[in-house]
C-alpha cells in the first residue's frame, strides 16, 4: 500500500480514508525564529510544570523523546512512541471531530504541523505542534491515561453530529486561521468571530458529537486532576499554554469537580477558559465516559437513537437485535404508541451487513434508492420471526415459494410472494426476501411490487444507531479535508535577515563557538534594525551570562528599555528567571 507518510506498526493500522487528512510535516518551513519560540515555550513549561503538572508530564518528555531546544520531527518522535504503542501524524490544523477521534482509537495522535508565531507566544488560537507535540505526547506515556484516550476515540468516532455541526467545525477552524495569522485584517477576524457565535448560539440541542467534544476539551484539553483545593495539570492546551498554565492556577479561574455535566458546558477554542474541571485520578475519566456512552445512540439505538441519525442529514448506522446492520441517510422512522421504532427507512444508498462486515449482495449498487423495513413481532404471534426456527418458519407459512400475509403488531404489513431468506453463521434469519410485495402502513404505501425485489430485514428491536458505516468499504469516502487551508505566512525581505541572526545564534549555542565578538556583533545589529524583537536579545544575554561576558550589561539595560513595553514585560522577565543566578534588573 501506497502511502505519503511513514508507516509502521501503529500507523500501518490506519484506515484508508483517514490517509488524505495526513500531511508531510513542513520541517524546512519552522524558522529560526519559530524554533526559538519553541525553545522559550518548552524551557518555561518545563520550569514551572515541574512544579505544578501531574507527575507523568515530565516523565512523559523523556520517554516520548520531547526536545526542549528543537521543534521535533515526526519521524524521531514515531520512534520512540511506538515503544509504547502510539504514533504520531503531522495534519494541517482542524481536522472533523469524527476522523480526529478515530485516528485517536488507532492509538495515533493528530499533530497540527504549524507552529505558534512570536504574538500568540503565550497562547495560540489554532492547534500547533507544540500544543499537540508537547502537550499530548508526554501524558500518554501514562498507561492508564492511553487507554482512556483510545477508547475515547472508539467511543467518539461513533458520536452522531447535527447537520450544523459540520458547519461549527469550519468556523472554528477558519477563526483560528485567522487569528493566528499575522497579517489578517481585523474585518476578517471580526467577521469569523461573529459567525461563530451565531452558531453558538443557535446550534440547537446538543448533539452527541458536540458532548462528546466538551467532554474532550474538559479533558484531554483543558483537564486537572487532584483536588479542587490543590489540583494539577494534565490537559494538552494548558501544558503547552505558558499563559493559560499560570492563569489556570489562580481563584479567578472557577474549579469543578468533573462529572457527566461537563458534557452540557460547550467553550470557545479562541479564548482562555473560565472555569476548568478537576478530576480525582483518570480511572474517574474513564467512569464518566462509560457514563456517557450510555446515553449514546450507540448503546440505546430505539427512536431516539434513529432520530439522532435522522436529524444528523448523514451517513450513519442501525443494529437490528439480529445483529443485522443497515448503513445509509436515515430519513424516515414511524413508531408506534409506545413511541417503539415499527419501520425505518433509509434514501439513497445503503448497505446492510453482520458483524461489520457487509453482506454479500447488499452493498449500495443493490440498494442504490434506499432500504426500508418493519421492526418488531407479528401480531398475534408470541415468537418474534428471529427467534424461529425452520420448522416454525414452515408453521406460520413463511419459506420459499409461499405468499404470505405479515401483520407486525405496529400495524405495518407486508404481502408478496417468500424467495429465500438470509441466516448469520449462528442460524438466525436475519432476512427474508419478497417478490411482488406490498408494504403498507394504514393508508400509506411504504414498497411496491414494481419496485422489485423487496428485502425485509429481520429484528424485534433497534439496539444501536451510530455515525457512519458498519463497513468502512461499503462507501465511497465521504469525510472531506476542509478547503480553508492554513495560510503560509509570507516573510519580508527584514524578517528574514532577523531569522538569519536566530539561525546564527542557535548555530553558535549549538556548536558552542561562540564568541564576545560574535556576540557583541549580532546584538548591535538587532538594537539597530530590529528593535521591536524581545526574543533574540534574551538568547544573547543568555550566552552573555552563561560565558561571563561584559556586553551582559549592555544586553541587560536593552532589556530592561524593552520592558517598557507591556506587551513584553512578563515574558521577558520570565526568560529571565531561567538564568543562572545573577543579580538582575
Amino acid at each position: 500500500m501506497e502511502t505519503h507518510f511513514e508507516l509502521n506498526e501503529v500507523t500501518k493500522k490506519l484506515p484508508k480514508h483517514l490517509h488524505k487528512f495526513v500531511v508531510k510535516q513542513p520541517y524546512n518551513e519552522y524558522t529560526a525564529q519559530n524554533q526559538a519560540v519553541w525553545r522559550y515555550v518548552m524551557r518555561m513549561n518545563v520550569d514551572y510544570l515541574g512544579k505544578v503538572a501531574h507527575k507523568s508530564y515530565t516523565n512523559g518528555l523523556q520517554k516520548t523523546g520531547i526536545s526542549i531546544d528543537t521543534i521535533p520531527r515526526m519521524e524521531g518522535m514515531n520512534r520512540i512512541l511506538k515503544e509504547i504503542g502510539w504514533a504520531a501524524v503531522s495534519v494541517d490544523g482542524f481536522i472533523p471531530p469524527n476522523a480526529f477521534m478515530e485516528f485517536q482509537a488507532y492509538n495515533v495522535l493528530v499533530i497540527a504541523s504549524d507552529m505558534r508565531t512570536i504574538d500568540h507566544i503565550k497562547y495560540t488560537p489554532a492547534p500547533d505542534i507544540s500544543h499537540e507535540a508537547a502537550g499530548h505526547a508526554p501524558i500518554i506515556a501514562n498507561p492508564e491515561y492511553a487507554e482512556y484516550l483510545r477508547r475515547f476515540g472508539e467511543i467518539g468516532a461513533k458520536a452522531i453530529s447535527s447537520s450544523r455541526d459540520y458547519e461549527m467545525y469550519e468556523a472554528i477552524r477558519l477563526l483560528s486561521i485567522l487569528k493566528e495569522h499575522p497579517n489578517s485584517s481585523k474585518k476578517e477576524i471580526q467577521e469569523a468571530q461573529e459567525k461563530v457565535e451565531w452558531l453558538q448560539e443557535n446550534m440547537g440541542e446538543l448533539s452527541e458529537m458536540a458532548q462528546i467534544r466538551n467532554l474532550h476539551w474538559w479533558t484531554v484539553e483543558y483537564g486537572l486532576i487532584g483536588t479542587v483545593e490543590d489540583p494539577k495539570i494534565y490537559g494538552a492546551g494548558l501544558l503547552s499554554s505558558i499563559g493559560e498554565s499560570v492563569g489556570c492556577m489562580q481563584d479567578k479561574v472557577k474549579k469543578i469537580p468533573y462529572s457527566l455535566e461537563a458534557s452540557n458546558v460547550s467553550f470557545d477554542i479562541t479564548k482562555p477558559q473560565p472555569q476548568l474541571f478537576v478530576t480525582p485520578d483518570f480511572a474517574h475519566l474513564s467512569l464518566v465516559l462509560e457514563q456517557y456512552a450510555n446515553t449514546m445512540g450507540m448503546r440505546k439505538g430505539g427512536l431516539s437513537g434513529l432520530h439522532k441519525l435522522i436529524n444528523s442529514k448523514n451517513l450513519g448506522t442501525i443494529e437490528l437485535s439480529t445483529g443485522l446492520q443497515v448503513s445509509g441517510v436515515f430519513t424516515n422512522v414511524i413508531a408506534d404508541k409506545n413511541n417503539k421504532p415499527i419501520y425505518i427507512q433509509t434514501t439513497g444508498e445503503t448497505a446492510l451487513a453482520n458483524r461489520d462486515k457487509e453482506l454479500i449482495g447488499h452493498g449500495t449498487i443493490y440498494h442504490k434508492e434506499g432500504f426500508g423495513s418493519p421492526v418488531g413481532k407479528l401480531k398475534g404471534i408470541n415468537i418474534p420471526i428471529e427467534n424461529m426456527s425452520p420448522r416454525d418458519l414452515e408453521a406460520y407459512g413463511i419459506y420459499e415459494g409461499k405468499t404470505v400475509d405479515l401483520e407486525f403488531e405496529g400495524g405495518v404489513k407486508v404481502k408478496g410472494d417468500v424467495i429465500t431468506g438470509t441466516r448469520d453463521l449462528r442460524g438466525r434469519i436475519q432476512l427474508i426476501s419478497f417478490k411482488n410485495c406490498t408494504v403498507t402502513h394504514k393508508d400509506t404505501v411504504l414498497f411496491r411490487p414494481d419496485w422489485g425485489i423487496y428485502d425485509m430485514a429481520v429484528g424485534l428491536e433497534v439496539i444501536s444507531a451510530y455515525a457512519g458505516p458498519a463497513d468502512v468499504n461499503s462507501f465511497e469516502d465521504r469525510s472531506k479535508v476542509s478547503e480553508t487551508k492554513t495560510h503560509k505566512i509570507q516573510y519580508s525581505t527584514e524578517d528574514k535577515e532577523l531569522y538569519s541572526l536566530y539561525d546564527k545564534v542557535r548555530i553558535l549555542r549549538d556548536e558552542k563557538t561562540f564568541t564576545e565578538e560574535r556576540i557583541t556583533a549580532i546584538f548591535n545589529i538587532v538594537k539597530k534594525q530590529f528593535d521591536q524583537d524581545w526574543l533574540l536579545p534574551l538568547e544573547l544575554f543568555e550566552i552573555s551570562v552563561i560565558n561571563n561576558y561584559a556586553v551582559q550589561q549592555e544586553i541587560e539595560t536593552y532589556l530592561h528599555n524593552l520592558k517598557s513595553n507591556e506587551q513584553y514585560r512578563d515574558l521577558i522577565e520570565n526568560g529571565l528567571s531561567l538564568l543562572p543566578k545573577k543579580e538582575t534588573i
